[in-house]
């Protein structure tokens, strides 16, 4: 166990930076969300490819990520380029979905006319959206070819935002039988896989990198350039910045020299943000956004679970620099945003309708679906 002021290392660049930006990301996971809600209350056909999770499909997301992990533990290499291709054709998407909004806002502050130009799965393409899907395209195409942090991080931010936005938790009761499965998940293939497979999982699966499809196709091909084009990828599966983040790390650089956060680290407390923000909105009955929600009246669950899961982030990392090993970060974000919520709604009375969800919008959106 190293002295406590080693623990001056998280006020470094790279440490700060990732508290900040798994602070952020979760947060504006959140705030995406809530308002994905609001489009797909205005618009039935958003609802469909969304997804809210049943105890069912909460108990089995901790063995389908299991069987993944052990799938990549022992096949990674045979399967590292597929799982590329497939993560590219993911990124494309979500970064779509995470830039849309911008978009629309810029056009409607403006003014700017946006033509329809063509169909796409029987849905209207407008000359913006298709401009900002090359866009997508060609930041997608990039990563690939230079294989950046800051690309991949870029991309994986993306991914996470997608994934709160469109798997939902009806309550308090589905989101801690999710969270607590994950808590014993993480804590499993961090500490204990060694003991039974030889090698922590979970650390060589989160180092691992991908085999990059274009660089074999361009060697396949003789083409010009081969040497631009890295061999080896960091998948956008989790947040990474280099350790000597002011001393511009270059690409090609190994794991050990990045510090990192896995994306579920983000997603998952997210998805208990999402929830209480969204039961935030409904107490109020007022629009939330970035510049009012300090305006509204009475305190807000989103700020104890935001401001629980800075501390558990800092907390991970901090056992992580006194123990000199890997940890998991659920461990810490489970107890500090989840414990607070629902401390701080069983004070108020209010535990009972976390905990069940709010039956009567369920009501009125099963009325809505029958008409």
């Amino acid at each position: 166990m190293e002295p406590l002021w080693r623990l001056v290392y998280l006020l470094e660049p790279a440490p700060l930076a990732l508290i900040l930006t798994a602070v952020s990301v979760t947060f504006g996971s959140a705030f995406r969300a809530l308002n994905h809600g609001k489009e797909m209350d205005r618009n039935r056909d958003l609802s469909e490819a969304s997804i809210t999770l049943d105890k069912s499909q909460a108990l089995m997301i901790p063995i389908m990520s299991s069987f993944s992990l052990l799938l990549m533990f022992y096949l990674f290499s045979s399967v590292s380029q597929l799982l590329t291709v497939f993560t590219a054709v993911a990124s494309v998407s979500s970064l779509f979905f995470c830039l849309i909004p911008c978009v629309t806002y810029v056009k409607s502050q403006f003014g700017l006319g946006d033509p329809f130009v063509s169909r796409c799965c029987a849905k209207s393409f407008t000359r913006t959206e298709g401009m900002l899907l090359m866009a997508c395209c060609g930041t997608v195409a990039t990563w690939l070819v230079t294989g950046h942090w800051v690309l991949n991080n870029l991309l994986g931010i993306s991914i996470c935002v997608a994934f709160v936005s469109h798997v939902r938790v009806p309550n308090i009761k589905i989101c801690a039988m999710l969270l607590a499965c994950l808590f014993v998940y993480d804590i499993f293939w961090v500490f204990y896989s060694e003991r039974f497979f030889g090698a922590n999982v979970m650390v060589s699966v989160a180092t691992q990198q991908a085999s990059n499809p274009v660089h074999t196709v361009a060697n396949s091909l003789s083409l010009p350039g081969l040497q631009l084009i890295t061999k080896k990828l960091e998948l956008p599966v989790k947040i990474m910045f280099p350790k000597n983040l002011l001393g511009g790390v270059l690409p090609g650089t190994t794991a050990a020299d990045y510090m990192m956060l896995g994306l579920g680290d983000m997603a998952i407390p997210a998805m208990l943000l999402t929830l209480v923000l969204c039961f935030d909105y409904r107490k109020s009955r007022e629009t939330i956004s970035l510049m009012d929600m300090r305006s509204s009246k009475g305190q807000k669950y989103i700020w104890y679970a935001v401001t629980g899961y800075f501390v558990g982030i800092i907390a991970a990392l901090a056992t992580g620099v006194l123990s000199h090993s890997p940890q998991p970060a659920l461990l810490y974000l489970v107890p500090s945003t989840l414990g607070p919520v629902i401390l701080l709604s069983w004070m108020r009375r209010e535990l009972a309708e976390l905990w069940e969800g709010n039956p009567q919008s369920m009501n009125d959106k099963s009325r809505a679906a029958e008409v």
